[in-house]
C-alpha cells in the first residue's frame, strides 16, 4: 500500500468517525479494507495508525472479532459431486478446521514478528532520542564555545592595543627617568659637597641630641609599660567574646556546608572563565610590576631631592624640637632648607581647628596659611621656618620686628 492509498483510507475512516461511527466499526472497516482490498494482514500498529483511536488492548480485540467473522463466514457446505450429505458437512467442517489451524499458526508467527518488530522499533527510538539529546548537547556546547572564543578574541585585541599604548608611555617614562637620574646625580654631588661643610655645624648639636635620646628612651619605656597594661585589659575583655565567637563558628560551619555545594557549581563555571582571563591577568601583572618600578623610582627621586643626604632620625628630632619650641628663629634660619624634605604640613589650624592649612611657594620663599581664618606664617626662607612660624604666633611677631 502506497502513500496515496494510505491517505485515501485515512480520509474514508475520518469521514466515518465524523458521521458517528464507533471504534469497533472503524477497526472492522480498516481490517476489511486491508485484508480484502490490499492483501495486507491487519495488525495492531497498522489499524491504530489508520483509525487514530483505540488503546493497545482494544484494537487486538477488534482484530480478533474480525477474524471470528471471517471464520464463521468460511464454514460452507461442500456440495456437488457424488458425496453423501453427511460427508459433505464433515468435509466442510474439516476445511474450516484446516483454515482455523492455518490462521492460528499465522497469528502465532505474526505475534512473534510483531514483538520482534516492536523491540526493534523501541531500540531504534531509544537510540534516536539519545542521539537527539547528544546532538542538542553538542550544539549548545558549540554555541557556548564560539561565544567564549569571540569574547576572548575581542578581549585579546583590546589588550594588544592597550599594551601597545602602554609600551609607548613606558618608553617616554624611561627617557624622562634617565634624564631625571642624570640631574639627580649632579644635584647629589653638589649636596654632598654642601653636606661636608654642614657637618662641622652638626657637631655642636650631637651633644644635645644625646641628651634628648636619653629622655626619649625614658619616655619610650614609660609608654611601653602603659601599652602592656592596655593589652592585658583588652585580653581580659576579649576572652568572653572569643567564647561567643566559637559558638557562632559552629553555627556558621552548618551554614557553610550548604554554601559549599553551591560554591562547587560556581567554581566549575569560574574555572572556565579563569582560562580566558589567565593571559589578561599575566599581561596586567606585568604592567603593574613595571608601573610599580616607575613609581618606586619617582618616590626615591623625590626623597633624595627633599632629604638632601641628612639622617632621617636627626631630621625628625629637629622637627620635634621645633614643635616643642626649643629652637629659636635664628637657629631655624641657620638650618636653611636641609630638612625641608622631612617637614610635614599640619593637618589642622591651631586657631580655628577646622581649617586645613595650605603651603604656598613663591620663588625661594614659603608661606603657610589657613583658608578659613587669617592665621599665616608670613614669607619664610624655608618650609621648616614657615611651619614653625605657623605653630607659634610669637615667633611670627618676633620675626617681623627683626626684619623691621
Amino acid at each position: 500500500m502506497n502513500d496515496e492509498e494510505r491517505l485515501a483510507l485515512r480520509t474514508e475512516l475520518a469521514t466515518m468517525r465524523t458521521s458517528g461511527a464507533r471504534r469497533q466499526d472503524l477497526s472492522q472497516h480498516a481490517c476489511k479494507r486491508l485484508f480484502f482490498d490490499f492483501g495486507i494482514r491487519p495488525s495492531m500498529a497498522t489499524v491504530r495508525d489508520l483509525t487514530q483511536t483505540g488503546s493497545a488492548s482494544d484494537i487486538p480485540k477488534d482484530i480478533d472479532a474480525f477474524w471470528a467473522r471471517i471464520r464463521s463466514a468460511s464454514r460452507v457446505r461442500i456440495e456437488g459431486g457424488a458425496l453423501p450429505e453427511g460427508l459433505q458437512e464433515r468435509a466442510g467442517e474439516l476445511l474450516g478446521q484446516l483454515f482455523q489451524e492455518a490462521q492460528r499458526f499465522a497469528i502465532q508467527s505474526l505475534e512473534a514478528e510483531r514483538h520482534a518488530a516492536k523491540d526493534d522499533v523501541d531500540a531504534a527510538l531509544s537510540r534516536l532520542r539519545d542521539a537527539e539529546v547528544r546532538c542538542a548537547t553538542v550544539d549548545e556546547a558549540l554555541c557556548r564555545s564560539e561565544a567564549r572564543a569571540e569574547a576572548a578574541l575581542a578581549r585579546n585585541s583590546a589588550l594588544e592595543i592597550e599594551l601597545g599604548s602602554f609600551r609607548g608611555r613606558e618608553l617616554e617614562a624611561q627617557n624622562g627617568l634617565q634624564a631625571s637620574i642624570h640631574r639627580l646625580e649632579s644635584e647629589h654631588a653638589a649636596l654632598t659637597q654642601r653636606l661636608e661643610t654642614e657637618q662641622t655645624a652638626n657637631a655642636a648639636l650631637r651633644d644635645r641630641v644625646d641628651a634628648l635620646n636619653t629622655e626619649l628612651r625614658h619616655n619610650t619605656e614609660h609608654y611601653a609599660q602603659q601599652i602592656k597594661d592596655a593589652i592585658s585589659e583588652a585580653e581580659r575583655r576579649v576572652k568572653p567574646m572569643l567564647v561567643e565567637l566559637d559558638s557562632l563558628r559552629g553555627m556558621a560551619a552548618t551554614y557553610q556546608a550548604g554554601v559549599r555545594q553551591a560554591s562547587q557549581k560556581e567554581f566549575d563555571f569560574i574555572q572556565q572563565l579563569s582560562i580566558a582571563k589567565a593571559r589578561a591577568d599575566r599581561l596586567e601583572l606585568r604592567i603593574r610590576e613595571q608601573s610599580d618600578e616607575i613609581d618606586a623610582l619617582a618616590l626615591e627621586r623625590d626623597a633624595l631631592l627633599g632629604q638632601s643626604g641628612m639622617s632621617e632620625n636627626v631630621a625628625r628630632l629637629i622637627c620635634a624640637m621645633i614643635e616643642e619650641g626649643r629652637l629659636s628663629t635664628q637657629e631655624i634660619r641657620a638650618l636653611g632648607t636641609d630638612i625641608d624634605g622631612f617637614v610635614a604640613v599640619p593637618a589642622h589650624c591651631p586657631t580655628c581647628v577646622t581649617g586645613e592649612p595650605e603651603l604656598a611657594q613663591h620663588g625661594d620663599e614659603f608661606e603657610l596659611s589657613c583658608p578659613d581664618c587669617d592665621r599665616s606664617s608670613g614669607a619664610a626662607s624655608s618650609r621648616l621656618l614657615a611651619v614653625a612660624r605657623f605653630h607659634s604666633a610669637n615667633m611670627v611677631d618676633a620675626s617681623e620686628q627683626t626684619e623691621r
